[in-house]
């Protein structure tokens, strides 16, 4: 069976350093938010992304240049695990591949609101609070 994944990433600078310029950028943006909201967040390699874990997984960001996630060209992805379960009034996100992800695909930077991103960020920590173990 051949492998999907032709890369394996050590450590999150392996993964940075694997990255395009371009899409460098917008995932450093995308995590400092990340950590912004909730520093004691744990990151951990999953599938060669990292993903946040609280009690469980809360959110990810999926670079289109690994290719096994199918994001769309130049395109990074910002994840929420349980998004079906989240409140979204305004439609931001999007429904992923599975059933209850649901995603965020930005282009550039400038794309990025942090304040909105924040919002879709604290509301996930509140969902994964909910089914805490």
């Amino acid at each position: 069976m051949a492998k999907v994944q032709k890369v394996k990433f050590d450590s999150i600078q392996d993964f940075f350093n694997y990255l395009p310029e371009h899409e460098l950028d917008i995932v450093q943006h995308l995590r400092s938010i990340v950590l912004a909201c909730f520093p004691d967040l744990k990151e951990k390699l999953s599938y060669n992304v990292p993903y946040y874990y609280q009690h469980s997984r809360v959110c990810f960001i999926w670079p289109s240049s690994i290719p096994w996630g199918k994001v769309k060209k130049n395109g990074v992805l910002l994840g929420f695990c349980n998004g079906i379960f989240m409140r979204d009034e305004i439609d931001y996100l999007e429904k992923g591949d599975r059933k209850q992800v649901y995603v965020k695909t930005y282009y550039k930077t400038e794309d990025i609101d942090p304040h909105l991103v924040k919002t879709y960020i604290f509301e996930a920590l509140l969902v994964d609070e909910r089914f805490k173990k």
